[in-house]
C-alpha cells in the first residue's frame, strides 16, 4: 500500500480533532454520581447498596455476608462456615445457611443450629451514603 493513500486531508484531520475535543468537553460536563431518577452511584469499592440488603435478612457477596438485622444496622460476616470451611449458601428465613452440613447462623453471626459450634467471624464494613464498603 502506498503511503500517499494513507494521508488524511488537513480539513478532515481538523474536523476529526474538533469532534474529539467536543466529545471530551461534553463528557467532562456530565453529572457523575447520579443516575436517571436521582439514585447515587455506589461508592468506590462498594460491595453492595443498602437497598440490596433486606431488613431481617442479608446477601452473600463473595466471601462476605452482609446482613441488616434491624433497619439501618448492617453487619459484615465471613461467608466461610466455621464447621468445615464450606461457603454459606443462602440467607433465608432469618438465618445464614450452610448446605454442606446444615449449620445455620443468626444474622449477627451466632450459631442458630449446628453442627457448627463457633459463630461466623465479623468482617469490617461501613456505610458510605447508599453503599456498603469493606473496611
Amino acid at each position: 500500500m502506498d503511503l500517499q493513500q494513507l494521508r488524511i486531508p488537513r480539513k478532515g484531520f481538523l474536523f476529526g480533532a474538533g469532534l474529539a475535543l467536543a466529545a471530551t468537553a461534553i463528557g467532562a460536563c456530565t453529572t457523575y454520581g447520579t443516575k436517571p431518577g436521582g439514585d447515587s452511584k455506589p461508592a468506590a469499592g462498594a460491595i453492595a447498596k443498602k437497598s440490596d440488603v433486606p431488613v431481617g435478612s442479608g446477601v452473600i457477596v463473595g466471601n462476605i455476608v452482609v446482613t441488616q438485622p434491624t433497619a439501618g444496622n448492617f453487619k459484615g460476616l465471613s461467608a466461610t462456615c466455621t464447621h468445615q470451611g464450606c461457603t454459606v449458601s443462602e440467607v433465608a428465613n432469618g438465618t445464614i445457611n450452610c448446605k454442606c452440613h446444615g449449620s445455620k447462623f443468626n444474622l449477627d453471626g451466632s450459631v442458630a443450629n449446628g453442627p457448627a459450634k463457633s459463630p461466623l467471624p465479623t468482617e469490617a464494613i461501613s456505610v458510605r451514603g447508599d453503599s456498603i464498603v469493606r473496611g
